[in-house]
């Protein structure tokens, strides 16, 4: 009995452990720190008052946006990869969630941060690629028919639990149904004005 509740405390300990290291990782605001260093200032006070890349793009400032992008998918991919190369597939997973609340809610800034898109993109990515690579295309597909990021977000998401249970099944699909969750919540105010119709669209023209 003492060796079994040994051996779980130890458990539990690994999680914990993975959900930190994640979550610390996924707590570094790129979009902030990169627009700062560039002196455009806190981007925070532009737009929705996001840190993601879709906000830093309002900048003007379109490398800064793609180097903002791929740094928050790569956190989240970095974290699952890592993790679960040094304590197993399970952690990493747990770790991948865990860097996607990081950036949803940072602790440096209040716990108010971005909407996790691309971390969790990052996220499917590292740890059932083909999943990643079916929701990156989704959301391409529903960009350029729908001109919405945010609904396009919110769709490609939405497939990744289909996506994961066909091709990776029931155990991978769970964190992809939590993260797409999680992503319903965070987009509450722009499923709102999607319904209404008040949702900005994206422009494919060239300036």
């Amino acid at each position: 009995m003492g060796g079994a509740a040994e051996g779980a405390g130890s458990l539990y300990l690994v999680y914990l452990m993975a959900a930190a290291a994640g979550y610390l990782l996924g707590s570094v605001p790129f979009g902030l720190v990169l627009t700062r260093l560039a002196g455009l200032g806190d981007v925070r006070r532009i737009g929705s008052g996001n840190i993601g890349a879709t906000n830093v793009l309002r900048t003007g400032n379109k490398p800064l946006a793609a180097a903002t992008l791929l740094l928050d998918a790569g956190k989240g991919g970095v974290a699952a990869l890592a993790v679960g190369m040094l304590m197993g597939e399970d952690p990493g997973l747990i770790a991948g969630g865990a860097a996607v609340l990081g950036h949803n809610f940072p602790l440096w800034l209040g716990f108010k941060g971005g909407k996790g898109v691309a971390t969790t993109l990052g996220v499917l990515l590292a740890v059932m690629w083909p999943v990643g690579v079916g929701a990156c295309l989704t959301w391409l597909a529903a960009a350029v028919l729908l001109r919405m990021s945010s609904l396009a977000a919110l769709i490609s998401l939405a497939a990744a639990p289909v996506y994961a249970f066909y091709l990776d099944g029931p155990h991978q699909a769970w964190l992809a149904a939590a993260l797409a969750a999680l992503s319903f919540v965070r987009h509450r105010a722009n499923i709102g004005r999607i319904v209404r119709g008040e949702e900005s669209r994206i422009s494919f023209k060239k300036e």
